[in-house]
């Protein structure tokens, strides 16, 4: 008896740690999957917005610039940067919407096919049909996205310049805000992208050097060439 308990008495106090150990197998199992999340996945929504506001920071300072090459007005600046501001978020939202579209119809028509092509298993083909078209893109959260993303890009010039009166400090501070801005913009993306991320910030910030500086010297030498 005393044998029989004794071994009873430890075998619960073996199968106690055995417990814990599965349960902590488990929990890491749980854990996995996280590490292992697949960034691909934000490629969509990540690439509308990340572009959207790059191309409203770097056209509309490049606009701005531009006019600033000619015109020491405030007001015309203001004014191009607004008028930059409303076409191109108009642009980006129409060309994502029709691309993200196209895409959208491609994929519902593979989806199609690939039903009639396995008619003789519906039940499984429901379930993974069902998996599918959650996962099919979003032509309006795109377009959405690619707008927005693009006005907060454009607002960063505007509200640069929009306070002061002095030429050319006015456009020093347009460089600087909008060389701060870039720097973030590829600096966040590439954090969100798990890319790395000096090397995208530095790629960002002289795209948008290049466009800003080609922009005002040719813009210059037509307007000092008199035509």
């Amino acid at each position: 008896m005393e044998t029989t308990n004794g071994t009873s008495i430890n075998n619960h106090k073996f199968t106690i740690p055995a417990v814990n150990d599965v349960e902590q197998q488990q929990a890491s199992m749980e854990l996995e999957p996280t590490e292992d999340f697949n960034y691909s996945k934000r490629s969509q929504w990540l690439r509308a917005a990340v572009l959207g506001a790059n191309d409203g920071l770097v056209s509309t300072a490049a606009l701005m610039m531009g006019v600033g090459a000619v015109k020491q007005d405030i007001k015309a600046m203001i004014l191009t940067g607004f008028a930059g501001l409303v076409a191109g978020a108009c642009s980006m939202a129409i060309g994502e919407f029709v691309s993200v579209y196209s895409q959208l119809d491609i994929e519902v028509a593979q989806l199609k096919r690939d039903k009639l092509r396995d008619e003789n298993r519906e039940t499984s083909d429901e379930e993974g049909s069902k998996g599918e078209k959650e996962s099919l893109p979003n032509p309006l959260q795109a377009s959405a996205a690619s707008a927005l993303s693009f006005s907060v890009g454009a607002m960063v010039p505007l509200l640069a310049a929009s306070f002061i009166k002095e030429y050319k400090v006015r456009l020093g501070v347009v460089v600087g805000a909008v060389s701060l801005a870039l720097a973030v913009f590829g600096w966040l993306g590439a954090v969100l992208g798990r890319a790395p991320r000096v090397r995208s910030a530095v790629r960002v910030l002289v795209g948008g050097w290049l466009a800003m500086g080609i922009t005002f010297g040719l813009t210059k030498l037509i307007g000092s060439s008199g035509l």
